[in-house]
């Protein structure tokens, strides 16, 4: 196993944005290699304490060394962040001062060839978990849907125009054989595209981008997950959000769009009867992007995009 590495983006917009404060008590639900973690203690000291989930085991024993310096002042699950409920009941906790989310994939994962969510490591094997105990992996996912299937999460998940080629070509392509590597799934989808439609950027990263959604349901329950953590918050309390594509962001968004609304009764009825009330303040009228500078040391940036509301009730 090589060492975990994970560059968090945008640290200094992120906190910020969260603004830690001593006492404070954080759930930070993408642990990672622990960068945002390790902040937030930081800044909270000496009495700030971190709630932390993961799915990556490898993730967490890495972040646990980061954070050994603050040992006594957070805990960490094996969770999904969506297990949120459960997680701070066990800890006794109701309500937050702040969250941190950040819905992008590790370097570490991105690089160790083994867990195969590049598309640039042609012999990794189509794995793309990012709890390596789960059952789904994206071999099974590209073996076992039916054309249709495959279809619909490539253009859902990836937003890829050749959804129904690729996903014809690789129903043709197991017919001969079990397609187990990424550089097989590469070959399959850059077949299917035609060339001059391969100009920016390498054709096989929104199809690669699709199966890893759906084999970690990334975006299943993400819309509930955050207006009940943001539910989670004390008066005042703050919730920061990165995303890194486009059907993350557009959830994100509708949701603090819902929570900030007042009353959400049609607007034929005379008086509000559905007694919903504005719940936060969104502090980033446009979502906050990274530096010239980060996009420059830290190309993984370059997509990301910060949200940040404040709880007002």
């Amino acid at each position: 196993m090589s060492s975990f590495s994970h560059f968090p983006v945008m640290l200094e917009e992120c906190m910020q944005g969260l603004q830690p404060k001593s006492g404070g008590i954080y759930f930070d639900g993408t642990l990672g290699g622990g960068g945002h973690s390790y902040e937030i203690l930081k800044r909270s000291s000496p009495e700030g304490r971190l709630i932390a989930t993961d799915l990556d085991d490898e993730a967490i024993a890495a972040a646990t060394q980061k954070l050994s310096e603050f040992d006594g002042r957070f805990s960490i699950h094996k969770s999904n962040f969506k297990n949120f409920e459960e997680v701070l009941n066990e800890e006794g906790v109701d309500l937050l001062d702040g969250v941190m989310l950040d819905f992008g994939i590790s370097s570490h994962q991105i690089d160790e060839p083994g867990r195969g969510f590049s598309y640039m490591s042609k012999d990794a094997p189509l794995d793309m978990r990012m709890d390596t105990t789960a059952p789904l992996t994206a071999e099974d996912v590209i073996n076992e849907y039916t054309q249709k299937q495959l279809a619909e999460i490539l253009k859902e998940y990836g937003e890829e125009k050749f959804a129904p080629q690729i996903a014809a070509n690789v129903v043709k392509a197991r017919e001969h054989s079990r397609i187990k590597t990424c550089g097989e799934f590469v070959k399959i989808i850059e077949e299917s595209i035609p060339k001059k439609f391969q100009q920016n950027g390498p054709a096989a990263r929104k199809s690669f981008q699709a199966i890893r959604i759906e084999v970690n349901g990334e975006l299943s329950g993400l819309y509930e997950a955050v207006l009940g953590l943001t539910r989670r918050l004390k008066k005042g309390g703050r919730i920061a959000i990165l995303t890194f594509h486009s059907l993350e962001d557009r959830i994100v968004k509708n949701a603090f769009r819902y929570l900030e609304t007042d009353c959400i009764c049609p607007k034929e009825l005379p008086v509000c009867v559905c007694g919903k009330k504005k719940e936060i303040e969104v502090l980033t009228k446009k979502p906050v992007v990274a530096g010239p500078k980060e996009m420059v040391l830290n190309t993984r940036s370059r997509s990301a995009k910060l949200r940040v509301a404040q709880k007002i009730i």
